[in-house]
């Protein structure tokens, strides 16, 4: 029979589990702050995405975010609809889309960047500046070496389907 005043083994306390909790806890804030904006986080990686190489496919946006193209039109579909993004026949191809993020798009990821800044500060105040600095650069020489795409997020792979709306 188990002691119930026994302890149970000690807490994780490596760094990979701690940045899978402050990742998870990162993530899940950044979620709730950006939902007040009309948005979930998907849409303002695809938003920036886009805002950065204004015209682009819908297929090229597939093959840097490492899914099949349809996982895409669903995503775009949402924002079209939200009037954040617009699609305009590409004039060297005309089966094909150029993607462009709309006024409201914009006005969408100015909010985004106040967020972001208020975000990033909320989640760092307990370092300065060097060790913010510090940080930032031994996180990103780790996300390097693991291979990861700079500037996506790797759960588009792994967004759930959205219902379609009618």
């Amino acid at each position: 029979m188990e002691d119930p005043g026994a302890a149970g083994p000690p807490p994780p306390r490596g760094g990979a589990f701690l940045l899978a909790q402050l990742g998870a806890h990162a993530a899940g804030r950044f979620g709730e702050r950006v939902g007040e904006l009309g948005l979930a986080p998907p849409d303002v990686g695809l938003l920036r995405m886009i805002a950065t190489q204004p015209g682009r496919s819908q297929r090229s946006l597939a093959a840097d975010l490492g899914v099949v193209p349809s996982r895409v039109v669903a995503l775009i579909d949402n924002l079209e609809r939200k009037g954040f993004v617009e699609r305009r026949r590409s004039v060297e191809d005309r089966r094909h889309h150029e993607l462009y993020v709309s006024e409201g798009g914009r006005r969408a990821l100015e909010g985004v960047r106040e967020v972001a800044t208020a975000h990033e500060n909320d989640l760092f105040a307990s370092l300065d500046e060097e060790d913010r600095a510090r940080l930032t650069a031994l996180l990103g020489r780790i996300a390097e070496q693991q291979g990861l795409t700079p500037g996506v997020h790797p759960g588009f792979r792994t967004l759930p389907k959205r219902p379609t709306q009618g």
